[in-house]
């Protein structure tokens, strides 16, 4: 989950310092990283792409597609986030920039992929950042969004349904790959809804 300029009140600059501490934000357990390691694998093109990775956070994922040899660049709204993600992405084809997930600052650059990770629930305008993004990326890119809904007595989120249905006007299909039962990713047993969704366009 990365820091977003909207729609939620968290202070993102004062959680960067514990934001790792989560498994599945440091991925420091060999195991959780692997498991990420490997579904991005699956997710993202077989060669060598350009990513854009918007509310990066810490850059762990962002990490991962770097070390897969894919050409990163992040986006996260908070300047201690940002920090953190270029000193983990140093010395890797990356770079990271701070700007608003929803209106990410990349003028005319065009992606091979447009990754997010548990930030299109926060944002206020989501079909309107969804359209914004569809326009960053090249023919035949992908979308690939990570996302669900936690909690139980307020929970938040956004469903796979809600999402797939705001996609479908924007993608030539779109699939929706199940994580919850796979605790590997989370560091322990989840029983809420958590999903990916891999969206060619």
């Amino acid at each position: 989950m990365g820091a977003v300029s909207a729609g939620t009140d968290v202070n993102w600059d004062a959680e960067a310092a514990a934001f790792d501490d989560e498994p599945d934000h440091g991925m420091r357990a060999p195991e959780v990283r692997a498991a990420w390691a490997a579904r991005l694998r699956s997710w993202l093109p077989e060669h060598s792409a350009d990513l854009l990775d918007l509310g990066c956070g810490t850059g762990s994922l962002s990490l991962l597609a770097a070390e897969q040899g894919h050409r990163v660049t992040g986006v996260d709204s908070s300047p201690e986030m940002a920090g953190r993600a270029r000193a983990k992405l140093a010395g890797h084809d990356a770079v990271v920039l701070i700007g608003d997930a929803a209106t990410p600052p990349v003028a005319e650059e065009r992606f091979d992929v447009v990754l997010v990770r548990h930030v299109v629930w926060a944002l206020p305008d989501l079909a309107g950042a969804l359209r914004r993004w569809r326009r960053l990326l090249r023919p035949q890119g992908r979308f690939v969004l990570v996302e669900g809904v936690w909690g139980t007595l307020h929970p938040v989120g956004i469903p796979a349904a809600r999402l797939t249905a705001l996609l479908e006007p924007l993608t030539a299909q779109v699939r929706v790959e199940r994580l919850s039962g796979d605790s590997l990713l989370w560091g322990k047993d989840v029983t809420d809804e958590r999903y990916a969704v891999v969206a060619p366009v």
